[in-house]
């Protein structure tokens, strides 16, 4: 079974830092694309940035680029998303997704599956 936890969030002011996990199981982890997604109260789910655990290429929606870096490490089946600089409108929860990258200039990411994990929370503070 397929399997994808997310963990790592919590509050932190603006300006502050955050590293989340994605920890997977059931599947052969290096040869994925793992992506993370957030979604805040009222707003609809969004790419944030994707890893592909093959290669460590990223890719990062605008919003985040210059903030947010996506590392994969393969030995523990877990991709981190490492948070700076961080701004209240990061504000979400934030969900891991495997899936296929398939932006050219926008960032664009389609998810093998609709079913989402609990997520963890990320909360900035102004």
């Amino acid at each position: 079974e397929v399997q994808l936890v997310e963990s790592g969030g919590g509050l932190v002011q603006a300006g502050g830092s955050l590293r989340l996990s994605c920890a997977a199981s059931g599947f052969t982890f290096d040869d994925y694309t793992i992506a993370w997604f957030r979604q805040a109260p009222g707003k609809e789910r969004e790419g944030v940035s994707c890893v592909s655990t093959r290669d460590g290429s990223t890719y990062y929606t605008d919003s985040v680029k210059g903030r947010f870096t996506a590392t994969s490490d393969n030995a523990k089946n877990t991709v981190y998303l490492q948070m700076n600089s961080l701004k209240p409108e990061d504000t979400a929860v934030y969900y891991c997704q495997s899936g296929t990258y398939y932006g050219v200039t926008n960032y664009h990411f389609r998810p093998d599956s609709d079913s989402w994990g609990q997520g963890t929370q990320v909360t900035v503070s102004s």
